[in-house]
């Protein structure tokens, strides 16, 4: 058996599940401290690596998404990027290896607060150890490892994505080619931190919460559902909430009789939004995620300059969307001319976009026009 072999855990998908697992190194030492055991990272891929395996793309997902990208033979299910990944799309398969990559601390397939602790045989919950981006961009790399992959053609990730790719680059010198970050930032603006702590206190302020050992079928829903609220509220901009909705009126289905029941049709929205990611999303998984966003600099693993000088990248797009609030456009300039500034040949692109930080989710032909001729380029 290959050494690349024995590095992949066997494990016969779902039905419909695309998913494949990587092992990782054990122990998996934690950024911050503390290690795993017999962990694991869930990843997903599209196109054909080819000889050289030269031209695998890496891609890293923002906090809630799956390693489920795009549809795929195993799993012809629309992904959170549908439309962006595939044959003669921007993100080409017919040309590029791309994988996607469940992020550690995620509930869906990777090692999580949610898995079980092979040490006690119960769910980890609050005993994992403190979760950091670092510790994600490390995931992926032992992923792209598995696969027998040297050097990346690229490294890409939009949001939490776009400040895991930073840390991957900083830690792996050489490990990618290119690098393309999709509203991300060098570290985390109060903004954004006086957000998410409000979010997690929404989650931990609830009885049901239970200091983490909340029961499997009595999640902190009502922590949750108003931690979602609050984040989708900030992933758009006024703008495109008042192009939306207006002030339409809740439709008749959803409407309620209590005092200060919802009227409104974004009112709807956002409850639908939010009872559909509670389904499907750990709470301590999004306490520990979120927690790591916030406590992201890339500066402490050296001068930023210095760090994308050794990075030996050849090429770098920084795209931000002028409408987002969470990470603003001047974050993607700062991170742009530090790349400039390290030599690397860097395109920045503010994209016009009425959506907010989730634009690139939403305006995929604009966000296509960008990314396709980066990545078809030398």
């Amino acid at each position: 058996m290959s050494a690349i072999e024995q590095r992949v855990t066997p494990a016969a998908p779902l039905p419909m599940d695309a998913r494949q697992y990587a092992a990782l190194p054990d122990p998996f030492p934690m950024w911050r401290g503390g290690q795993l055991h017999g962990a694991r990272c869930a990843y997903e891929t599209w196109g054909t690596l080819n000889a050289q395996r030269s031209n695998a793309i890496l891609l890293f997902t923002g906090l809630s998404p799956s390693a489920h990208a795009a549809s795929s033979a195993a799993n012809p299910d629309d992904g959170w990027w549908q439309g962006m990944i595939g044959p003669g799309l921007a993100i080409d398969t017919a040309r590029f290896f791309v994988i996607c990559v469940n992020s550690l601390g995620s509930p869906f397939g990777s090692t999580s607060p949610a898995s079980v602790n092979p040490a006690t045989g119960q769910p980890y919950r609050l005993s994992f150890p403190d979760l950091s981006v670092e510790d994600i961009a490390r995931g992926g790399y032992e992923v792209m490892r598995t696969l027998g992959i040297s050097r990346l053609d690229t490294v890409m990730g939009p949001s939490l994505g776009g400040m895991v790719v930073l840390a991957f680059v900083a830690q792996f010198p050489g490990a990618a080619r290119r690098l393309l970050c999709i509203s991300g930032t060098a570290a985390a603006a109060p903004f954004a931190i006086a957000l998410r702590s409000i979010q997690r206190e929404a989650i931990t302020n609830d009885p049901d919460w239970r200091g983490g050992e909340y029961r499997a079928d009595a999640p902190p829903v009502t922590g949750q559902r108003l931690a979602r609220k609050l984040g989708t509220v900030t992933y758009r901009s006024a703008a495109e909430w008042q192009e939306r909705f207006g002030r339409a009126p809740i439709r008749a289905d959803m409407k309620r009789h209590d005092p200060f029941a919802s009227e409104f049709a974004v009112q709807g929205y956002l409850e639908s939004l939010a009872r559909r990611f509670v389904s499907a999303f750990d709470a301590n998984c999004y306490l520990y995620l979120s927690r790591s966003m916030d406590r992201f600099e890339l500066d402490a693993h050296g001068e930023p300059v210095q760090l994308m000088r050794r990075a030996r990248l050849e090429q770098a797009l920084v795209i931000g969307v002028q409408s987002d609030l969470l990470f603003t456009i001047g974050e993607q300039q700062a991170l742009a001319r530090t790349l400039e500034a390290a030599g690397v040949p860097t395109r920045f692109v503010p994209l016009p976009c009425i959506e907010g930080h989730d634009a690139f989710l939403v305006d995929l032909k604009t966000f296509s026009a960008q990314i396709g001729p980066f990545l078809n380029s030398t």
